[in-house]
């Protein structure tokens, strides 16, 4: 890394290099973008539910899932595991993730009301945009990567 960047800087863009991380966590996030997918379409398609609820529904449902299995598998070294400890980082992800939540959101809602995109492919597209706010987010405010 550059010498250029503060310790702190450079500390944290290290910690976020891990590419066999970075596949888990993409793995986690493709599991998760397909049950955001089937909760939004079984909501629109099923349930006569608007887009925009159905879509923070899905987003809801689909968090819980991702960060389970984050938790069990991709960041299974990072944290403390007591009940406490996991509550926490749940609740911290929920947080952080609720960034990745607005781009993806900004991103779904401009697709289809002004591009006129299809609303499923205006959220894998929204998803795909808030995956690296997400991966950025989680490893360093959720399990904390860097202080590893």
């Amino acid at each position: 890394m550059s010498d250029l960047l503060p310790e702190p800087v450079r500390s944290r863009l290290e910690a976020l290099y891990a590419p066999i991380r970075f596949g888990m966590f993409a793995g986690v996030g493709f599991v998760g973008a397909t049950v955001d997918n089937g909760v939004l379409v079984a909501l629109v398609e099923l349930g006569d539910v608007p887009f925009l609820p159905a879509k923070v529904v899905a987003w809801v449902i689909a968090i819980g899932v991702i960060f389970g299995i984050n938790e069990a598998w991709t960041f299974s070294t990072y944290g403390a595991t007591s009940v406490r400890g996991v509550l926490a980082r749940l609740g911290r992800s929920y947080l952080v993730r609720f960034a990745g939540f607005l781009v993806t959101l900004a991103i779904f809602t401009a697709l289809i009301e002004f591009a006129g995109v299809w609303y499923l492919l205006a959220n894998v597209i929204g998803i795909g945009v808030g995956f690296v706010v997400n991966y950025t987010c989680e490893s360093l405010v959720t399990w904390k990567v860097h202080r590893d």
